[in-house]
């Protein structure tokens, strides 16, 4: 046995222990903050051969590890826009220089520009799905991701394209002929829709009973004197126990009409349409708006983020995007509380909220750092206290290599 080895095991032993201190002073100092992992130190034995009789000390070697994949606590916020993954799923955020990184961190608001960045200044990520454009998955990289910016949601006009009505038409009204129109008609009503630049455009709606279960229904545009009417469209009515008052199988289901000053056909879906006992009844779910400034943001579990105008409509723009890794305890932690990933972590894999075990988006919640603060007092009396044996055992070393040396005396 070697008294430097003595020593050196010794100053090995402190070192660990000083490592250990590190990362219990960095999860002490995180642990308010939002989305933080705890990270620990994790200590292996170095032993040396040792021949017959005598024992050469070894060292001790540490490894840090964090506990990523470990969810916090959640706690509710005022925001909408604060955000926290249920789930095994990371928010995919960007830095100044478009590099990707992973974070749990998800207290977003919109900056100058209205980009939403956490506080730490990353970009969240998300798919544009304005005007029902469908997300344009990468699963393996970021590749069709955009910034979401809630300020290009507003003043934008979207002309109307399409229609869905849920309607009945009384059976007991008294059939009169054909065709619907303002002088001629059994039943009215109304639908606004929206041209290319958003003026509103009021379409009235006439149904005439020309015969037993079968209707006239003709369109007009209510703005131009009521001049400009669509097609005449004759729908038919099954009213037998199979039928039970929908429409026949013969007959049309959808009415497309021009609206004034858009550059598409106006379509309306009728099948939902009955003639049921029961007296007139005509909703409307109408697409495109006006422009109007943003009032404020939702986002729902699926991370669709929605802008709701003040004009009362709802804009859903983006969906944010979630990643994974199959190993995320081994993702390399950088700057900001945010992780990339490497050869030990695996491939990113990114999809959308409830899908993949990705998890849902809950809004208005911020996910809590991991760090239990009474674990890490205790181990930082444990590693104040290993400090001091390692320490004692380096001075026994020094102490008795002092009495070999004093020996020539």
């Amino acid at each position: 046995m070697s008294l430097y080895g003595v020593m050196r095991t010794g100053v090995s032993g402190m070192n660990a222990q000083s490592n250990k201190l590190s990362t219990v002073s960095d999860n002490i100092a995180n642990v308010n903050t939002t989305g933080y992992k705890r990270a620990s130190t994790e200590f292996s034995s170095l032993i040396l051969k040792s021949g017959s009789g005598n024992y050469d000390s070894g060292a001790v070697e540490t490894t840090v590890r964090y506990a990523i994949s470990d969810a916090g606590n959640y706690h509710f916020t005022t925001s909408t826009t604060d955000l926290a993954v249920q789930g095994n799923g990371f928010f995919v955020v960007q830095d100044a220089n478009g590099n990707n990184f992973l974070t749990r961190a998800g207290a977003f608001v919109p900056d100058e520009t209205g980009n939403l960045v956490n506080t730490a200044g990353f970009q969240l990520m998300g798919y544009n799905i304005a005007n029902g454009a469908v997300p344009n998955v990468a699963a393996n990289g970021f590749g069709g991701l955009q910034v979401i910016n809630v300020n290009q949601m507003a003043l934008q006009a979207a002309p109307s394209t399409k229609a869905t009505v849920a309607a009945n038409l009384d059976p007991s009204a008294t059939a009169i002929a054909a065709p619907a129109g303002p002088a001629n008609y059994t039943s009215k009503t109304s639908m606004v829709t929206y041209d290319n630049i958003g003026n509103a455009v009021t379409l009235d709606v006439y149904a005439a009973k020309t015969g037993a279960n079968t209707w006239d229904i003709q369109v007009y545009n209510g703005a131009t004197a009521l001049t400009t009417p669509g097609p005449a469209t004759t729908f038919t009515f099954d009213v037998t126990a199979t039928g039970k008052g929908k429409l026949a199988a013969a007959s049309p289901t959808a009415l497309s009409v021009a609206i004034p000053g858009g550059s598409a056909a106006f379509n309306i879906d009728m099948s939902a349409m009955t003639q049921v006992a029961a007296a007139f009844d005509f909703k409307a779910t109408v697409d495109g708006n006006a422009p109007s400034a943003v009032e404020k943001v939702n986002i729902d579990d699926k991370g669709v983020v929605t802008a709701v105008l003040k004009n009362g409509t709802t804009l859903p723009s983006f969906q944010i995007a979630l990643a994974t890794v199959p190993s995320p305890d081994h993702l390399t932690p950088e700057v900001g509380n945010v992780y990339s990933p490497n050869l030990e972590s695996g491939n990113v894999q990114v999809g959308l909220a409830g899908q993949g075990g990705l998890g849902t988006v809950k809004s208005g919640a911020l996910e809590d750092s991991n760090v239990d603060l009474a674990d890490e007092l205790t181990s930082m009396i444990e590693a104040q206290r290993g400090f001091t044996a390692n320490s004692k055992s380096f001075q026994t070393g020094a102490d008795l290599l002092d009495v070999v040396v004093n020996l020539k005396r």
